[in-house]
């Protein structure tokens, strides 16, 4: 039986941070994310999205997976899909293989298309995938219950869609919300009818530095939440974490006095961002944060957590944050 995680308490505001005036900063950098990369970035702002649209998208916790291009993909028939996989999640139930079993449930399939999460003209729109069920024994106008939502998604995806046949859809990203047997059911019956293949996607430590150094640089409101770090400690006994909570605005000037060029990033800076926050933790607790594993970032904008759960916070920045997943999707699949 695990014990109960120990937190440390902030650090403070930090202090000689100067506060310079820049623009929001948000997206990827141009080549491969991560070490090496480098270059301008795209907007940080969802221009023709429409946030009423995406609402449902924020303050869940979303499982993120990637998926290999669809075969013979087309969404024009988003209805004969919705009836197929109900039909398939009915014979897995049948047999006894499908969730909640010994529960007399109405499930209800959804496919629908989400055309405003685009990064570019060439990503396909994403599709949205939801269960809902009804009780047999409820009344028939009794309102339906949502159980589980899947998403895919291709964001700025020309990297991988540019180099595929014509009859492959590539929509690299997948999130989900619900039970995990859902996603072994629904995954499934994707991979069955579209020939692809569905993995988990972790977010490796140097991945969340990135996202730490980005989401920190984006303008936000001056009642956001602290910008928080989590820790995991190797080679203990105990399971033990370590919780770094940084003030936004002292997070952002920091920030401004790393980075060079606004508006561009580079791994250095990422590293220097990164350091200076290890700097000042080590003055008031004498612990070296370099030695431990960065599992968790939280930001005003969304947290990532190292297991592939992200949680978005924001509609303006969901296309940046969607950038970020795509890439790495799309690194996991090549």
């Amino acid at each position: 039986m695990e014990s109960e995680a120990r937190t440390l308490p902030s650090a403070g505001r930090l202090s000689g941070a100067a506060r310079l005036s820049r623009g929001p900063l948000f997206g990827r950098a141009h080549g491969r994310f991560g070490p090496g990369s480098g270059g301008p970035l795209p907007p940080c702002s969802q221009e023709n999205a429409d946030p009423q649209k995406t609402a449902f998208l924020l303050r869940k916790q979303w499982a993120l997976y990637s998926v290999t291009p669809l075969y013979k993909f087309s969404s024009g028939k988003l209805r004969e899909y919705a009836r197929l996989l109900g039909a398939f999640i009915a014979a897995e139930r049948h047999k006894g293989l499908a969730v909640q079993v010994g529960v007399d449930l109405d499930i209800q399939v959804t496919f629908s298309s989400l055309p405003d999460l685009k990064g570019s003209e060439q990503d396909h729109a994403a599709m949205l995938v939801q269960l809902s069920s009804r009780s047999s024994v409820s009344p028939k106008n009794s309102e339906e219950k949502l159980m589980w939502s899947g998403w895919f998604c291709c964001v700025s995806g020309d990297d991988l869609s540019e180099n595929v046949p014509e009859d492959f859809t590539c929509l690299p990203l997948f999130l989900a919300n619900g039970a995990e047997s859902y996603v072994a059911i629904v995954g499934s019956w994707f991979q069955k009818t579209f020939d692809c293949r569905f993995r988990r996607l972790a977010i490796s430590p140097l991945n969340l530095t990135w996202m730490a150094a980005m989401w920190t640089g984006c303008k936000v409101e001056k009642n956001a939440s602290a910008t928080e770090l989590v820790f995991s400690v190797p080679c203990l006994p105990q399971p033990l974490d370590i919780s770094y909570a940084i003030h936004p605005e002292d997070a952002k000037a920091l920030w401004d006095t790393v980075q060079k060029t606004p508006g561009e990033i580079t791994q250095e800076e990422v590293d220097l961002f990164m350091d200076c926050l290890y700097s000042h933790f080590h003055r008031h607790f004498k612990i070296h944060l370099s030695a431990t594993k960065l599992v968790k970032v939280s930001t005003a904008i969304a947290s990532a957590h190292c297991d592939g759960i992200i949680k978005f916070l924001q509609s303006k920045y969901l296309i940046g944050v969607l950038m970020l997943l795509t890439e790495l999707a799309i690194s996991q699949i090549q």
